[in-house]
């Protein structure tokens, strides 16, 4: 049976094509929507652009016929935009000059209208399902990127192997995926193999159907080198320049953000095989905004980018015991660093750079998208993140961009993927983050 989808605002900016994955369903757009749109469109961060993307697909439309009488998309969604309903049928309870109520106003008038076909609202605001469901209009959560974190590709396997199979490995360093398993692992997955007390690791290559030995996994980098399995694994990944997109997740305190700073600068600085490092994070703030902190732009983000500044001033300290304030102000004079916001990304091509994107679990998918079709001739982009400490009031654990990118990108040769589990800040930090 067709259904009657009612999408949010929110919804749009998160994906602004967001009603051409609803197929074979009706896809309505209440008129206040479009209102919203038209106040975000001039906003100049990402909200804006996914304004500007979104009217201009839903203008687009406009070409197969009125709006208001509803045009036939692919896929077998037809479109439309609803401007009829009574906010005299809202509850007394609510007001009826706020947008969201509104909106509730025209889901409510569209149920008791087509009373053929199941209506639901979409959205992503959570106070907005709660209104929804207090009358008893179905509403849903936008689904079409969602996935379920605990079923996250972990980025690596265990097998048990007999003890000849792994003294073959342990003379050759590769051994053919077939000997130790029946179906064949995703492209840059790392397998740990077993025999008794016995444990050697190796890291499988799509194009050779080998599981081939670590190149990188053991290596000093920037003067540090990982604590353990999960973090070797990481500085596999790092330091491949193969290996085009690298995400990184795990819990506070599991070295994320350090490794991949570390990396980037033995890669640009010590080997030159990166033009720049770039690390950029996005502006998501639990007080006031951006603009309201005094001093230039530079002093505007530091507390944003303090952070990355602590893992380089830690880096330096480790290196050549220098302070991390003089290490980057010498990294940005001579053209081989830059620390900024994201929203400075969107617009620019990067080529030859090594980029990283820090707390990358407050983006949407289809920020990563646009920040992925950034990457120029020879670009390396990593992304970390914790998927538990999101502060975006639109993302959870099952949409965020970083899981998104994560999946989608399973098994491709040129991406890499790994879950970090064990915390490396110290005790305290590793308890805080398991029980609290």
């Amino acid at each position: 049976m067709r259904k009657i989808y009612i999408l949010d605002t929110n919804v749009l900016i998160h994906d602004p094509k967001a009603m051409t994955n609803f197929e074979d369903n009706d896809v309505v757009l209440p008129i206040y929507v479009i209102e919203e749109i038209d106040k975000l469109k001039k906003e100049s961060g990402n909200r804006g652009a996914s304004a500007r993307i979104a009217a201009r697909f839903i203008d687009d439309l406009r070409s197969k016929g009125c709006l208001a009488n509803g045009v036939e998309m692919e896929k077998g969604i037809f479109f439309r935009v609803e401007t009829k309903g009574d906010t005299t049928e809202l509850p007394n309870s609510l007001r009826r000059d706020t947008v969201d109520n509104r909106i509730l106003a025209i889901a409510l008038y569209i149920k008791n209208k087509d009373k053929d076909k199941k209506v639901v609202l979409v959205s992503k605001d959570i106070n907005m399902r709660i209104k929804a469901d207090a009358m008893e209009i179905p509403v849903e959560d936008y689904r079409s990127d969602k996935m379920d974190l605990e079923e996250l590709y972990t980025g690596n396997m265990e097998v048990e192997v007999e003890a000849e199979l792994i003294k073959k490995y342990e003379k050759s360093g590769r051994i053919k995926y077939a000997e130790i398993m029946q179906e064949e692992p995703p492209a840059n997955c790392f397998v740990t193999m077993k025999y008794k007390e016995k444990t050697l690791f190796g890291r499988y290559n799509e194009k050779t159907k080998r599981i081939e030995r670590m190149s990188y996994g053991d290596v000093s980098v920037w003067g540090v080198r990982g604590r353990n399995e999960e973090q070797n694994f990481a500085l596999d990944l790092l330091m491949d320049e193969d290996i085009k997109v690298v995400t990184l997740v795990g819990k506070a305190g599991t070295g994320k953000t350090l490794l991949a700073v570390a990396s980037g600068l033995e890669l640009v600085v010590e080997r030159s095989k990166y033009k720049k490092l770039f690390i950029a994070r996005p502006i998501i703030s639990m007080g006031k905004d951006l603009g309201y902190l005094p001093g230039s732009e530079k002093e505007k983000l530091r507390p944003w980018m303090q952070p990355i500044f602590d893992n380089i001033d830690f880096l330096a300290a480790v290196k050549e015991d220098k302070a991390g304030e003089k290490v980057i102000a010498g990294l940005e004079a001579l053209g081989l660093l830059k620390i900024e916001a994201l929203s400075y990304i969107r617009g620019r091509s990067i080529p030859a750079g090594f980029l990283i994107i820090d707390e990358a679990q407050n983006l949407t998918p289809h920020e990563i998208k646009t920040i992925v079709t950034r990457a120029g001739e020879d670009t390396k982009i990593v992304f970390t993140g914790d998927p538990y400490q999101i502060d975006n009031p639109y993302l959870d654990t099952e949409s965020n961009g970083l899981t998104y990118l994560a999946e989608r990108f399973r098994g491709v040769g040129i991406s890499g993927h790994i879950i970090l589990k064990k915390g490396e800040r110290s005790e305290l930090a590793e308890l805080a983050a398991t029980l609290l």
